[in-house]
């Protein structure tokens, strides 16, 4: 049932980059229902209120039943949003933001964006969609947050001055979400990746451009693709010199298993399968020389 469940342009792709035996343990990953995650806007919030299934983290809560989000406790208060684990790590690759200014690229709908702006970061968020960023000022409202939003291309928009910390959170084929959007691996194929591949590469090349010397660049997807994610990487290496990868720590992180052989994050929907699993993610971390 595992394979039935994937189409087979995807399979093939994913036993030739992964082995079969990953392959069938993200595929039954995919057969089970996705639970709710909520990252906390403060650390020391006891939340009790909340009866989660789980805290993964100080910030992260887990919840499996069902029910409408805003009859949650908290949700009016603005003491939380709704997050993938896997999806709040990106944002913690910077580390102290405080009082800083950061670029957000393709931000909507704003959790990562959250994430910052909660770590005291004076974000600048930016995003093709007007309308999308709408959402995004409902929430940062909600949350009594705030941030500079910004409606513009980012393959053309600049900043003033480049920033310290710049986070692309690149449109992508999203492989990784499929048990959150079980249709999407048959309405996309193999050209899909290649279309987000290109419109990645000028996307990151803007963000570099962006980076202010000795400042940090962190590149996110939600995509299992390699030419999405590492080669992706690979590539930008290979034509900036001026930038290198500034390896991810397991502590970081919270796993050792999350880190690649490379030093990026790499997360799989198997991964903490006895907790409910995750999103599959990858983000690389880079570093502008002085």
């Amino acid at each position: 049932e595992v394979k039935l469940a994937t189409p087979s342009w995807l399979w093939k792709r994913w036993v030739a980059n992964y082995g079969e035996k990953t392959v069938r343990s993200i595929a039954k990953a995919h057969l089970l229902r996705a639970p709710l995650d909520l990252t906390l806007k403060r650390a020391d919030d006891p939340c009790t209120d909340f009866k989660p299934d789980a805290r993964l983290t100080r910030t992260n809560l887990r919840l499996t039943q069902n029910g409408a989000v805003d009859a949650l406790p908290g949700y009016k208060d603005g003491r939380w949003w709704v997050q993938d684990f896997a999806a709040s790590l990106p944002a913690r690759l910077f580390g102290d933001v405080a009082g800083k200014p950061v670029i957000d690229l393709c931000a909507a709908p704003g959790g990562k964006m959250a994430q910052l702006a909660a770590a005291g970061a004076r974000v600048t968020a930016l995003d093709l969609s007007a309308e999308r960023l709408d959402i995004v000022r409902e929430n940062l409202s909600r949350l009594k947050l705030s941030a500079m939003l910004v409606a513009a291309d980012a393959r053309v928009w600049r900043p003033e001055s480049p920033a310290p910390f710049v986070l692309l959170d690149a449109p992508c084929t999203a492989t990784g979400t499929i048990r959150r959007h079980p249709d999407l691996p048959w309405i996309k194929g193999a050209a899909d990746i290649e279309i987000s591949a290109t419109l990645q590469r000028d996307l990151l090349d803007a963000a570099a451009d962006m980076t202010a010397p000795g400042g940090t660049l962190v590149y996110a997807v939600c995509s299992l693709e390699p030419e999405e994610s590492v080669e992706q990487i690979e590539s930008f290496l290979e034509r900036r010199n001026d930038f290198c990868r500034a390896p991810i720590t397991g502590n970081e992180i919270f796993d050792t298993t999350f880190v690649s052989p490379q030093g990026d994050l790499r997360t799989f929907p198997h991964y903490w399968s006895e907790k409910g699993g995750m999103d599959g993610f990858f983000a690389a971390r880079l570093r502008r020389n002085p």
